[in-house]
């Protein structure tokens, strides 16, 4: 697949996801698409764990400078008509206490029980891990949306090697080669892009898939 395209691909598929009025917290990069992508209809309330309610869409490069409001990863962000700012604490509190519906973030690895590691590799500086550990336990549903190898490397294992940001959280993986349901059964390949075939996934994953017997196309 053009690499080119990738980002985009599976940011339209995550956005088939999303239900009019979910309150949705996005990660950094890729997961800052969806939006561009949702059904008609569909109007979600987009929350941003440094205090933002109602995030807006991104600023245009003439209003960045200066800029007075910044998303979670400290980029320029803005808020809608109708949203509010509060403080971090309400913010975790409303994470922590179930009220996010999706958080749709990326991975570094992901293993066969959904187990996540996304925020560390060992040896490199990093300012925090964010959100997301709060995020991925206290979400109703955790999506990760990202390409399925790193440098032609497995990112979906039989079991994680970098530090877990968090166990068993992971409901689904959307990657450019297909849509992976998280199991008690282990991985299920419910959806895959018809560039590929499932031997082709399976080879570019390390843990084990169960190819689903109603196997269909992404319709992305």
């Amino acid at each position: 697949m053009d690499r080119g395209l990738i980002k985009d691909y599976i940011a339209k598929r995550v956005a088939k996801e999303l239900k009019d009025g979910d309150v949705v917290n996005l990660g950094i990069g890729l997961p800052t698409l969806v939006p561009s992508y949702l059904t008609e209809g569909v109007n979600l309330v987009l929350q941003s764990e440094n205090g933002i309610i109602g995030t807006g869409a991104k600023p245009s490069p003439e209003d960045e400078q200066p800029f007075y409001v910044t998303d979670a990863g400290g980029r320029p962000s803005s808020v809608a008509p109708g949203g509010s700012f509060i403080d971090s604490a309400v913010s975790f509190g409303l994470i922590r206490g179930g009220h996010v519906d999706v958080t749709i973030l990326g991975a570094l690895e992901v293993d066969e029980k959904g187990n996540l590691s996304n925020w560390i590799i060992p040896g490199k500086m990093v300012p925090g891990m964010g959100g997301a550990m709060d995020l991925v336990v206290g979400a109703k549903k955790v999506i990760l949306a990202m390409e399925h190898t790193a440098k032609g490397a497995p990112k979906i294992l039989k079991e994680c090697r970098l530090p877990y940001t968090a166990v068993n959280c992971v409901d689904l993986i959307v990657t450019e080669m297909g849509v992976i349901e998280v199991t008690p059964a282990g991985l299920v390949l419910k959806e895959i892009n018809p560039e590929f075939s499932p031997e082709q996934v399976q080879a570019a994953t390390e843990a084990e898939l169960i190819v689903s017997p109603n196997l269909v196309h992404i319709q992305a």
